[in-house]
């Protein structure tokens, strides 16, 4: 894992080769021969991967924030980042993940998957139910095959699906990673109420299907205690310690055991020991697929070790950042829905804060987007860096070191780029234009037709005189500046969204990707109820995306003016302005909103609240 700087890596992620596999699984021959194809659903040999239904689309993320936590490590924070999986994965190096756990959408039905209403969520979800199973397959192998990239080769990666379409979920790892990389088909047998069902017998249960890189994975044996049944078969002695006699086959006489003295029951495949999420457990945030933390404890145990880096594509809730956080692992976790990855947050900073002080101080996280910028942040980043950022954004990923000219679009027709200020309010002026002219026109070679000079600046707005001189240049040379041809581009427009709609397909529309978004302008009243209880309204909050509407709604009743630390709410709240609080004592108290939106945007005030 690595922040450095906030763009991605320059080289293209190398291709993960299918494994070498025969055409046909051989099972006992009784059974005959089971013809299985050798490639999964989607590939294309000649475009390498899935880049047909999915090209490659190189953005950098935005780092929104830094959870303080504890430890001094400035490089190697745990991550968060909102955005599509596959994308984010192709920017992350190869071999660098110790274990994947994901619990991906099922392919039970849309408005089951679709749980936090974001913008870019339902998007996803439409293109997952685009060609039916075949599409939810290509859409779900994309992805697979970047994870198998990014495993170790002592990596494991554990898929939780249901009985909808486990059994073809298993053919296409098995192409995947190869019949012989099949760890575990695990099944999780969970306790509900039973309702009759019509002619069938109730699905409780899910499937997890279990797989490894190489035949030299990490595993460490996982233990369970022993069931009532099985302690009935010992005996107790005087201490009441439970005992049995036992024979050596071989001879040599009885030796006394004692149950004590074992480890437990080793766990097997079959899990009915773990119940799911009840409506009252502490660890319960609500939405309706949350998995247990016992689960994710199993899992990160039996396949990894203390410092590994653990990975969720599919965060939701945040169950395997904080399983992850509190085993002293690495975690990267990602998500399509901004409040899934607002929500995760807050646990884990909740969950850092009951941590005892004789614990070990835990590493920082990273809140990060991308594809989706937030603006007003990007205004506030020093000049170098905010360069760096538009250049990738735009594809223009060759540096320049020649005065005037901070980068280069193109690789064989380098074309010059200069990026402008940060600010949002301080647009190009005609002396940017006249020096990024003649900046061009000292270059002793340059691409273009007809003897002209091309260059592109790129900011978030040009003053009319900019225009007009760009114009001029257009129209007619000058001596010092013959023939410069300059494209003035808003990094807000479609024209700077060009690259990235060029590679849509009909899987999806790119165009939508490397967007700008602005944050709500919270605004919220209190007043007294009774003695310290205080009812809070953010009614008046506006939000300025086109068309958004408010998705999730974080109230911090004592912010420290360091670190947002939300009060867990009902999830049928999750939406509401409105919030009541008792507060400890008397006094004055900074309290803060914090407002999501359904397009990405976020938005936050605070305000003192004299407490009597």
């Amino acid at each position: 894992m690595t922040t450095d700087e906030q763009a991605p890596q320059t080289n293209e992620p190398i291709a993960e080769p299918l494994p070498q596999q025969e055409a046909r699984f051989r099972p006992p021959a009784r059974f005959g021969n089971v013809p299985v194809s050798r490639i999964p659903l989607g590939w294309e040999a000649r475009n390498p991967g899935f880049r047909n239904h999915y090209p490659i689309v190189n953005l950098p993320t935005q780092i929104i924030e830094r959870v303080p936590l504890g430890r001094e490590e400035p490089h190697e924070p745990n991550r968060l980042i909102w955005g599509d999986c596959l994308h984010v994965m192709r920017q992350l190096p190869s071999e660098s993940i110790d274990l994947i756990y994901i619990d991906p959408p099922f392919f039970s039905g849309r408005n089951y998957n679709v749980i936090w209403g974001d913008n870019n969520e339902l998007r996803s979800f439409e293109d997952i139910w685009e060609g039916g199973l075949d599409g939810y397959l290509i859409w779900l192998n994309a992805r697979l095959y970047e994870m198998k990239r990014l495993l170790k080769s002592t990596g494991s990666i554990y898929v939780h699906c249901d009985w909808h379409a486990s059994h073809y979920i298993k053919v296409e790892l098995d192409r995947i990673f190869g019949y012989d990389g099949f760890l575990n088909e695990i099944v999780w047998e969970y306790y509900a109420f039973k309702r009759k069902t019509a002619k069938k017998f109730p699905q409780k249960h899910d499937i997890i299907l279990s797989y490894t890189k190489t035949n030299r994975y990490t595993w460490n044996t996982q233990y369970k205690p022993h069931s009532e049944t099985y302690l009935k078969r010992w005996k107790k002695d005087a201490t009441g310690r439970y005992y049995r006699d036992d024979v050596n086959p071989t001879g040599g006489g009885a030796r006394t055991i004692y149950l004590d003295e074992l480890e437990g029951d080793i766990v097997d495949s079959a899990w009915n020991d773990i119940p799911p999420v009840n409506p009252v457990a502490n660890e319960r945030i609500g939405y309706p697929t949350q998995k247990p933390e016992a689960l994710l404890k199993r899992i990160i145990n039996a396949s990894s070790s203390e410092g590994d880096v653990v990975a969720d594509f599919f965060i939701g809730g945040g169950t395997t950042a904080a399983v992850a956080q509190r085993l002293d692992r690495r975690f990267i976790g990602c998500d399509q829905s901004r409040v899934a990855i607002a929500i995760t947050a807050e646990r884990l900073k909740s969950q850092a804060m009951t941590r005892g002080l004789e614990d070990a101080p835990i590493p920082d996280f990273t809140i990060e987007q991308w594809g989706i910028y937030e603006a007003e942040r990007l205004s506030q980043m020093p000049s170098d860096e905010f360069h760096r950022f538009v250049l990738a954004c735009y594809d223009a990923r060759i540096p320049s070191s020649d005065d005037g000219i901070h980068g280069y679009k193109g690789e064989r027709a380098r074309v010059p780029v200069w990026v402008g200020a940060p600010s949002l309010t301080a647009p190009v002026a005609v002396d940017d234009v006249n020096a990024f002219a003649q900046a061009i026109a000292r270059l002793p070679r340059y691409s273009g037709e007809e003897g002209l000079r091309d260059g592109v600046m790129l900011a978030w707005g040009f003053a009319p005189d900019a225009v007009e001189a760009a114009e001029e240049l257009r129209e007619r040379g000058e001596a010092d500046i013959a023939f410069v041809r300059l494209e003035q581009v808003r990094i807000d427009s479609p024209a700077f969204r060009q690259h990235i709609a060029s590679q849509s397909t009909e899987r999806g529309d790119y165009s939508q990707f490397l967007t700008f978004v602005q944050p709500p302008d919270v605004s919220f009243a209190h007043r007294r109820l009774k003695p310290l209880h205080y009812g809070f309204d953010a009614s008046d909050t506006q939000a300025y995306n086109p068309g958004a509407k408010i998705i999730n709604v974080q109230w911090d009743f004592n912010y420290d003016g360091r670190t947002f630390r939300a009060v867990r709410r009902p999830w049928a709240e999750r939406a509401s302005l409105a919030a009541q609080h008792t507060f400890p004592r008397a006094g004055t108290f900074t309290v803060a909103c914090k407002v999501q939106d359904d397009k990405g945007g976020e938005g936050m005030r605070t305000a003192k609240v004299e407490v009597s």
